[in-house]
């Protein structure tokens, strides 16, 4: 049975081929019952999947009696497998198996498990798309209602994505009617895990249910979900806010906008709670395409100042990597008047953690802004990072430069970062000294073999005189790492050479890696 059953659940094209449909039923209704959720899930798809290759009599006589023994089974695990059935065979059976499968489908929507009533709140979305219209209002609605009503939260919660399905499929008249009162309550719900999946589905709701029932309806629900007293709930539906504001009616958009949802958009900038921030800073950004120039610079930069400001790094990364969306809306100069000294400010904080989390940010915050404007704002302050007074900025800083290089090129790097490096490696201060090295590693493969060989190698070759010991080790370690690069002419007449020299210093630790990089470039 077990190798069968895998044939069954897993392959069931394979064994329709091998097996009559009366014969591949039962071990999948056996299946169906077992305790094990993934189990009963794969003998329901494979189920599903045998029912659509059947004949209408087929289904009658032997997939459609399966359906009911499941759904009058004694275990709730039969129950909730017979939910997922309905759908399947429902449009293709005789009028009066019809009445007979929707009779079911109710009994399983009021039963006396909770785990029953979840699996058909789960499902009624589907069983919905293929009952007729006549009966989706007299018999399927009233099922909605109930669901929506439940004592479990658990199942309240799933009447939501059936709400989306049945609305799609309703005239507006018969959605504000039929639909509109039962999620007005789902928004208010005692429990916030419903009203968060209302806000988790609003814009699906939005589209469901069209324009003017959004105006009248959805706009005051929205704002409700943007105050809830649950952060939950607050962040699901602040994650929606641009998606909301861009499929309004395009005659009222800027003004729903402007008088109903920025005010309470604005009291989310501060929230307490930082994942209502970070939601919110990845859409608030696409608000600027939409409220146009003015209202951007008005009344939207403001906002983004703020978060740039943010004390929680995600907040002031999803504002930066936006960038874009504002820019094409105000262009390079306003933004750089209004956003970029926030950013300078942040990159020279006395906090070195809120200086690295910028430097993290500016290959990104580069991309955004292009070679030229980065070149003339932001570029001195990438250099000053590498003689920074902590370590951790300055190894940041090198990386950092190497990420740059990748994006602009290596022509960028040669007459830009390259006469920068080099001259730390005449800095008196030899830990600026071992950053110019550092950089040098991180560099080389970013800026290819020619400039590796013709600009760095030699300032490199040169630091091996260096009178501290711990900047003549790290020359070994570089020329180990930038090896690869080189070609062999240069390994084998200026490398090679000066790692001798090394190999014989009074140092120890020189020595080791001197001896080291020999091992390894040697071969």
């Amino acid at each position: 049975m077990h190798l069968v059953s895998k044939h069954y659940c897993n392959n069931p094209y394979f064994v329709t081929q091998l097996y009559c449909f009366a014969e591949c039923l039962p071990p999948l209704e056996s299946l169906a019952t077992v305790e094990e959720t993934v189990v009963r899930d794969k003998a329901v798809e494979s189920l599903r999947n045998l029912a659509a290759q059947h004949s209408p009599q087929d289904l009658e006589s032997h997939f459609v009696p399966l359906v009911i023994r499941l759904a009058c089974g004694d275990w709730f695990t039969s129950r909730t497998s017979a939910c997922g059935l309905f759908h399947v065979c429902y449009p293709r059976v005789s009028p009066s198996v019809k009445v007979d499968l929707r009779a079911h489908f109710r009994q399983l929507c009021q039963d006396d498990t909770p785990m029953a009533r979840r699996a058909a709140a789960c499902k009624l979305g589907e069983f919905a798309k293929v009952v007729e219209v006549e009966y989706l209002k007299s018999e399927l609605i009233p099922m909605f209602v109930n669901l929506a009503q439940d004592e479990q939260d658990s199942v309240r919660l799933l009447a939501v994505d059936a709400c989306v399905s049945i609305a799609s499929l309703l005239q507006q008249e018969d959605v504000e009617q039929l639909v509109m009162p039962t999620l007005r309550q789902c928004v208010e719900d005692k429990s916030w895990r419903v009203r968060y999946m209302v806000a988790d589905k609003f814009t699906d709701l939005q589209k469901a249910v069209g324009p003017e029932i959004t105006k009248t309806d959805l706009v005051p629900a929205f704002i409700l979900l943007l105050k809830d007293c649950e952060a939950e709930v607050r962040a699901a539906a602040a994650h929606k806010v641009k998606d909301f504001c861009q499929n309004l009616d395009p005659y009222q958009q800027e003004n729903i906008i402007m008088t109903s949802i920025l005010p309470y958009v604005k009291e989310l900038v501060s929230d307490v709670n930082q994942h209502v921030k970070s939601a919110l800073a990845s859409v608030i950004m696409g608000l600027s395409p939409i409220l146009g120039k003015a209202n951007t610079v008005e009344h939207l930069l403001p906002l983004f100042l703020q978060q740039l400001k943010d004390e929680c790094p995600e907040v002031r990364l999803n504002i930066i990597s936006n960038l874009d969306c504002v820019n094409e809306v105000i262009g390079i100069q306003q933004l750089s008047q209004s956003l970029l000294p926030a950013i300078v400010e942040l990159a020279e904080d006395s906090k070195w953690r809120v200086r690295l989390a910028i430097i993290e940010y500016m290959p990104l915050l580069a991309g955004q802004l292009g070679v030229e404007f980065f070149d003339e704002k932001l570029n001195s302050l990438c250099m000053a990072w590498l003689v920074d007074h902590v370590f951790a900025i300055r190894e940041a800083a090198t990386l950092n430069l190497k990420k740059l290089v990748e994006k602009f090129g290596s022509e960028w790097a040669q007459n830009t970062v390259i006469p920068k490096v080099l001259a730390m490696s005449r800095d008196q201060n030899y830990l600026h000294r071992m950053t110019c090295l550092f950089s040098v590693n991180v560099l080389a493969e970013a800026c290819g073999q020619e400039i590796t060989a013709k600009a760095m190698l030699p300032m490199v070759l040169n630091m091996a005189n260096d009178n501290v010991a711990n900047v003549r080790f790290n020359v070994a370690k570089t020329l180990q790492k930038i090896a690869p690069v080189l070609d062999q002419s240069s390994i084998q007449m200026q490398v090679k050479p000066i790692l001798d020299r090394l190999n014989t210093d009074t140092d120890e630790d020189v020595k080791y890696f001197a001896s080291e990089a020999i091992a390894v470039i040697g071969g």
